[in-house]
């Protein structure tokens, strides 16, 4: 044992990929429909850490880890985290703050009632609330005030509250939410269908082909029929006589026209009954004259643009149908802003399905390259913002440091999507490659660095009554958020999951989420409320370390 231990403390390196290993195949093991995902790199950590005090990872890779985790998932959550404040994102995002303010205050009283220090206290907000880049901006708080000056310990003591405190971190919202779509009898299905306009759902996509037979619809557009009947669907090809033609916006329809209509089957349906009839005939199997393709989008000019300013019909003589975005099939509309990697389903002439694939890019090996330098002066940015010290009443100053600099940045650049030449958005998939890479260095070094220290203190008096104090904020914290959104903010009960999800920062609820609603609105609470509640979280914990001393 010896002889591995000191193996452990001469290869650093070495160690991070035993314990990346080791807890990604822990992860895996599912209880029902949950399990520890990516988190169980952190307990594994603990248990190295906790062979000798002198095994480590260095403090800079542990750094590099936070801002690329942070950065990639400010990327990801930016255009729908603005878009959002069109609608009620703004009093979603307030119901958010109040209630991690809340729990900051029980973590308050828990702390002058149990006499606990302000650092165990601070990790017990991070750790019941699973948010491991506060716990990080915690540490990075302590080791540079006067705290430093009561011993090296010190350092340690916020990982000691959180480890304690995040096994019900991960439980109780897990609980709660399970709890509450039981008392409430939640029909997911019916709460999506209720929201379908405002965010991007996984549903059926199908084509059928309508005959023009309806006289209150012959002589009308396309445009001017959408809009006055308020049809969600896409037009793809129309027949008119012999000749097959593309169902552009100004097309005007004629009695026995067949036209194919693509979109949810319920809105199909009902589009077609309102042209007329179903024709017999399927348009979208016939390629003698358009063809259609699917391309990925790799070139950089098109990020950032809507379809409709493509002026495909006109340029190319083809439109687009269909866009998948990771796991979500989007129907083309013409306001859809189009991202790296997305897949576009055309339809075209079949002399011009070169052209077009090439104008698209089409270049999976060019998606699968991250521009270094783009990222390089994105987190550049993001870093130099988070030095920038703010204010607070008291005479106290915070910064957002290495979580919260990059995360806010992130934001910003993936909402302006690109600057001139730069684009700086990423890719789908290498943005998820970045996100779980950095979190697996991230959560393997705090581990590593602390398993020590936890062992130490959960085998002396104490470890009991910090579970305890965490507990109550695991379980107190996301009953409250459910509450509020479901009963007084009426929000959807399958985007209110995934806001929870976001106040624990919690892979494991967001999967049990997931799992639950079977549909993507728990991802959209998730990219709504991450940003917010990651600062607020990173702000308060710092409060806690910074103001608890004057009250205890």
């Amino acid at each position: 044992m010896n002889v591995f231990i000191e193996w452990l403390v001469e290869h650093p390196l070495l160690l991070l990929f035993l314990v990346s290993t080791i807890g990604y195949y822990l992860g895996e093991i599912r209880v029902g429909n949950t399990g520890l995902g990516v988190a169980a790199v952190l307990f594994v950590g603990l248990a190295f850490g906790a062979l000798d005090a002198r095994i480590s990872l260095p403090p800079e890779l542990v750094s590099l880890g936070l801002v690329l985790f942070v950065y990639s998932i400010g990327l990801a959550s930016g255009p729908g985290f603005f878009a959002s404040f069109s609608r009620s994102g703004l009093r979603d995002n307030m119901m958010v703050a109040a209630v991690l303010l809340i729990a900051a205050a029980i973590v308050a009283v828990e702390a002058v009632a149990l006499g606990l220090k302000s650092t165990i206290a601070a990790g017990i907000y991070t750790g019941a609330l699973t948010n491991t880049p506060a716990l990080a901006q915690v540490l990075n708080f302590v080791t540079h005030s006067s705290l430093r000056d009561a011993g090296p310990a010190v350092a340690t003591e916020p990982v000691v509250g959180y480890s304690v405190a995040y096994p019900l971190g991960v439980i109780g919202p897990i609980l709660a939410i399970l709890l509450m779509q039981r008392v409430w009898r939640i029909d997911y299905k019916k709460d999506a269908e209720q929201v379908r306009d405002m965010f991007p759902i996984e549903q059926e996509i199908y084509n059928r082909t309508a005959q023009v037979a309806n006289p209150a619809v012959i002589g009308a557009s396309l445009r001017a029929l959408s809009r006055q009947r308020g049809w969600r669907v896409v037009f793809g090809r129309v027949k008119h006589g012999d000749k097959v033609e593309l169902a552009i916006d100004d097309l005007i329809l004629h009695e026995g026209d067949l036209i194919s209509v693509i979109g949810a089957p319920e809105d199909v349906d009902r589009v077609v009954h309102e042209l007329g009839e179903l024709a017999s005939e399927q348009l979208d199997v016939d390629r003698s004259a358009y063809d259609f393709r699917r391309v990925f989008v790799s070139n950089p000019d098109l990020v950032g643009r809507k379809l409709a300013d493509l002026d495909l019909p006109h340029r190319f003589g083809a439109i687009v149908t269909r866009v998948r975005r990771g796991d979500i099939e989007l129907l083309a509309h013409g306001d859809l802003v189009l991202e790296l990697g997305d897949r576009v389903r055309f339809v075209a002439p079949r002399d011009q399905m070169r052209a077009i694939s090439q104008y698209f890019g089409d270049s999976y090996k060019k998606l699968s390259e991250i521009n270094l330098g783009t990222l390089g002066l994105g987190l550049a940015l993001g870093l130099l913002v988070g030095m920038i010290p703010i204010s607070l009443p008291g005479g106290l100053q915070f910064k957002l440091g290495e979580a919260g600099g990059p995360l806010l940045v992130a934001l910003i650049l993936s909402a302006l999507r690109r600057t001139g030449p730069i684009v700086w958005s990423m890719p789908y998939s290498a943005n998820l490659t970045i996100r779980q890479l950095g979190l697996t260095v991230l959560l393997a070094g705090i581990g590593i660095r602390s398993g020590y220290t936890f062992l130490s203190t959960m085998t002396q008096t104490g470890g009991f009554t910090i579970l305890l104090a965490g507990a109550v904020v695991s379980i107190v914290t996301p009953l409250l958020a459910l509450w509020i959104g479901y009963r007084w903010l009426k929000l959807p009960f399958g985007v209110l999951t995934g806001v929870v999800s976001a106040v624990h920062t919690q892979p494991a609820v967001q999967a049990a989420a997931l799992a639950q609603a079977r549909n993507d609105l728990p991802n959209h609470g998730y990219a709504l409320a991450f940003p917010m509640a990651t600062i607020t979280k990173i702000l308060l914990a710092q409060v806690l370390v910074a103001l608890l001393p004057y009250m205890t």
